[in-house]
């Protein structure tokens, strides 16, 4: 036994050196992700065509002087993807504000 406290007793309980993790098989890459978007999407559009199939039920919708008789399933999905024609339309002003406003702070600084 040593008396020197840098020394360690016994060199088995020592700091273990960890191996360095194993490198990523595949890289990221942008066709993964689109790959993975569309198994995403296509999962998406059965749970929608099974919603769709069991909500048959019509319904009367007014507007104003129109009035249409739908499936419920079919109501909702397009006052779904009303709704998401909105927010996309909202999104995209914002993104030309935001983008009008990055051009003009770069002018600004040359």
């Amino acid at each position: 036994m040593s008396s020197d406290p840098s020394v360690p007793v016994d060199p088995s309980q020592g700091e273990a050196s960890t191996p360095p993790p194993p490198p990523a098989a595949m890289p990221f890459t942008r066709a993964g992700a689109l790959w993975s978007a569309l198994i995403a999407g296509f999962l998406v559009l059965i749970v929608l065509l099974v919603f769709v199939t069991q909500n048959t039920d019509p319904v009367d919708l007014a507007f104003l002087t129109w009035t249409w008789s739908l499936p419920k399933g079919v109501a909702i999905l397009l006052a779904a993807i009303c709704g998401g024609l909105v927010t996309a339309l909202v999104g995209t002003a914002r993104i030309f504000q935001l983008r009008r406003a990055a051009k003009k702070s770069l002018a600004a600084q040359r």
